[in-house]
Parts: structure tokens; sequence; C-alpha cells
């Protein structure tokens, strides 16, 4: 008989549900069960739909979508190209915090860099500001941030020059904290073309020595973010596949196999999927939201997924850590496979 472990309801602060506009890839329900069954009892939805979530009255229609689907806790980052600083003042309560991307990713969603100073002046909030910021414009991120000091989030770390610039931030006293995906520690660009297709995301796989540095300064790096990106078969394998992984139902398992294996402590486990995003995003979390995981050994396989686009890259990779149970503010929600609440019954944060 295997292992039983409790740990607290996790939290994920990167995921991309699709919902509204793309809910063939993945909607409220299909997404927050998938969390559910990968231990993820709060997550944050990010901006980029198809319509991006740039006013006031689309960020409404969301919550309120959301409010009738989502089985686990939910917030949402509110987005910006730089044209919209008139519409900050009336979201504030609403949202966790604000996406900006700095480089092209899904959607095409891209600040012209001038404004991001402009940007961060307007953003008059103690909420973070989440970056999608790789390594070409960390110069401009240090530069904003020295002159106009803003709680900022980086997203998906994936190299040793994305952590370094981090690392040195933070050594300048300057409000930093970043996040790294399991995909850009478990996957590298050898992985390209055993995945081909699938294994389109930005930030890019990285090579090894990148992987390995991310792994030698973990400390460096405060929470794990899933990036939670699914797309549907048919699109992966088009002539342009877009970029993204699913990641909800995988995270946790392939972080317990990394400790099985001595490359990461529980505390550290505890730091980055629960402890510190909620600090991230000033959450008050609840003592009776934990779940049960069974420290067996079983094979991730598709057909096993409550994700909508059905497919992982990590089929066919064995890993320790099945979710059994998991218990939502002290009601049992999920247990055995099975979503054992309605669609509705998460409730929304900001």
């Amino acid at each position: 008989m295997a292992e039983v472990i409790t740990l607290p309801g996790l939290i994920d602060l990167h995921v991309h549900l699709r919902d509204p506009g793309q809910t063939h890839k993945e909607d409220f329900y299909t997404g927050s069960s998938a969390a559910l069954a990968g231990g993820f009892t709060t997550i944050v939805d990010m901006p980029n739909n198809q319509r991006l979530i740039t006013n006031s009255e689309l960020l409404v229609e969301k919550i309120s979508s959301a409010k009738s689907k989502t089985v686990c806790d939910i917030g949402f980052n509110f987005g910006t190209l730089g044209d919209n600083l008139d519409q900050f003042e009336a979201i504030y309560d609403k949202v966790v915090g604000l996406k900006v991307y700095l480089n092209i990713t899904t959607g095409g969603f891209i600040v012209d860099k001038p404004k991001l100073a402009e940007i961060y002046k307007a953003w008059e909030s103690d909420k973070p500001i989440f970056l999608h910021a790789e390594e070409d414009v960390s110069d401009l991120v240090t530069s904003t941030l020295r002159e106009i000091e803003r709680k900022t989030h980086i997203c998906h770390v994936s190299s040793e020059d994305e952590l370094k610039f981090v690392m040195k931030a933070k050594e300048a006293g300057l409000p930093v904290t970043c996040g790294v995906t399991p995909h850009h520690l478990f996957l590298s660009d050898k992985d390209t073309e055993r995945l081909g297709p699938y294994a389109n995301v930005k930030p890019y796989l990285k090579p090894e020595s990148d992987q390995k540095f991310l792994w030698d300064h973990l400390d460096a790096i405060d929470i794990i973010e899933s990036d939670h990106a699914p797309h549907t078969r048919q699109e992966k394998e088009s002539n342009e596949p877009p970029f993204g992984l699913p990641g909800l139902e995988t995270t946790l398992p392939l972080i317990l196999t990394a400790e099985a294996e001595g490359r990461i402590s529980r505390q550290q486990l505890l730091e980055k999927l629960h402890f510190t995003p909620a600090k991230i995003i000033n959450l008050e979390t609840n003592p009776e939201t934990k779940i049960e995981v069974s420290m067996e050994e079983y094979e991730i396989k598709n057909e096993d997924l409550k994700t909508k686009c059905g497919w992982s890259p990590y089929a066919g990779k064995k890993v320790i850590g099945k979710i059994e149970r998991v218990n939502l503010r002290g009601q049992l929600v999920y247990e055995h496979g099975k979503i054992l609440t309605q669609p509705g019954s998460g409730k929304t944060i900001s």
C-alpha cells in the first residue's frame, strides 16, 4: 500500500483556460477540473483570450462566465497594450494583477516597449504586474523598475540569462519575483525532435545547460507555475502549430518524482506551489483546503486527463504522486478521478 501524504491546496498563478473565445481547446469547467485533478485549488487565468481582456466590460463578462463553470477557485489578470490606462481604476478590485507581454506569444499581443514606463506609472496598485519578459528585454525591465518601483513577477524564466537577470534585480533590491514552468525543468531542446510540434512553446525549450542552471539555482526561483496552455491535436499538427503545452495535471507528480530523486525538497515544493504564490497575490488561504496524494508510481496517460485538449507531452512517463482527494474549504470536491462538485462551486478571488 503506497504512502498517502496530505498537502495544502496548490496555487498556480499562470494558466490559460481559453474561455471565452476558444472553448474548443479548454473551458472554465474542463480547465478547473484539470486543476483539481492536479491538486490545484486556486488558479490565475491570463488575459490573452481571442479578444484580449483589456476593458472592464470584457473582464466582467469573463468573470461572470467563470462563476457559473469553475470547480476550483480562480482569479484573473487584466491585459494591456498600453492603450487602455484609463481602464485601470475600474478593475483594481476585480483582478489579481496586470499582465504585460513584451515578447510575441499566443494571440500576438505585444506591448510597444516604450510604453512600459507609461504602464508602470499608471498602475497605481499594490497588486503585481506579471511580465512575459524574455532575456532580450531584461535591460528595459530593469531600467523601468529602477524608475518606477512596482511589484513585478517575471513569468516562466527558462534560461541562465533570464534567471541571472532576476537574481541581479533582487540583489539590487528591486521588487521582483519569478516563476519557472515544469516544461523548462523537465524538457529541453533535445525533446523537440521526439515531440515535434507538440514541443512548440514560448519561451522555447532551452539547452540542457540552461535547464541545469535552473535546477542548480532553485532557491532563486520563487514559484512553479504550469503555464497550462492547451491546444487541440489538429492545431498542434497544423502548418503553424501554436505555442503552448497543457500542464495542470502533471506539475505535481513531476515535482514529487524530482523530490524522490533528491532534486528538490518537500519544503521547496511547498514554498513554490503554495506559500509563495499565496504571498505574491496576497491570498488568504484556508486550512481546510488540502489535497491527499498517493505516493505510488504510475504512468501518465492521455486518456486519463481532464483537460479538453486530451494530450500531454509527458504521456508514457512514469511518475510518483497520484491525487486521491481534494478538499476545498472542507468540502470533498474530487476523489479517485471524479469531480464531486457542481460547475460554479469554485469562488473568484481578487
